[in-house]
This record gives structure tokens, C-alpha cells and sequence, in this order.
């Protein structure tokens, strides 16, 4: 299950300015098979984020973190670019999303930051 901060996701919804934006994932996966379980989550979510136009940018293991406090070195990061505000909401909000998403993602990460980025001009 996807948890949110139900006041940021109300501000991110209401700032949306029709462009597109890019979330950043920070993820740390489980000891336990928590990285083929990710896997197997983008497998089954890629069917519904590709109905809202979603594109993923970037996939990447991380590295030891050359300048980091203590905890944020991160397994990977993802980039994934959606059309607009309203197509990550309607993705997270879709039954089919929750279906394939549900245990998966969970069962995957310990540990996960969704980031919101803006592109400047």
C-alpha cells in the first residue's frame, strides 16, 4: 500500500499547473528478496501507468553515498515522468493500481521518499 501525507497530497493537487512532473523514488528494499519483489511490482503496475501516460526515466542501483548523513544512502532511485498531477492521482486511485501494487510494494521496501520535482525553465 502507497502511504501518503494526506495534507501534501491535497497541496500537490492543488498547485498543479497542467505541466508535467517528474517523482523521485528513493527506495530501500527489503534484505529478503525485497528487490525481485520490486520488480515484480513495476511489472504489474506498468500495464496501469501506461493507461495515464506514465514514462519511467530513469532506474538506477545506488551507489555508497560520497556525502550523506547516517540513513540516506538509498538502494535505488527511480524517475518517473507523468503527464500532469491528475494522472499520478489517478493512477494511485485506481483500482487496478491497488490490485497490482497492494503486497508487492510493500513486501519490497523498508523504506521509501516520493519526491516531486518541477522542471525549470
Amino acid at each position: 500500500m502507497l502511504t501518503l501525507i494526506p495534507e501534501a497530497l491535497s497541496d500537490f493537487v492543488a498547485d498543479d499547473d497542467g505541466q508535467p512532473v517528474v517523482m523521485l523514488n528513493l527506495l530501500r528494499f527489503k534484505p529478503e528478496g525485497g528487490r525481485a519483489r520490486y520488480a515484480e511490482y513495476l511489472a504489474a503496475v506498468g500495464p496501469v501507468g501506461a493507461r495515464f501516460g506514465i514514462e519511467v526515466v530513469y532506474f538506477g542501483d545506488g551507489l555508497p553515498a560520497l556525502s550523506a548523513e547516517d540513513g540516506q544512502s538509498w538502494d535505488a532511485v527511480l524517475l518517473v515522468r507523468y503527464p500532469d498531477r491528475n494522472a499520478f492521482v489517478g493512477m494511485i486511485e485506481d483500482p487496478e493500481y491497488a490490485e497490482a501494487a497492494g503486497p508487492l510494494r510493500e513486501d519490497a521496501l523498508t523504506e521509501a521518499v516520493l519526491q516531486p520535482l518541477r522542471t525549470r525553465a
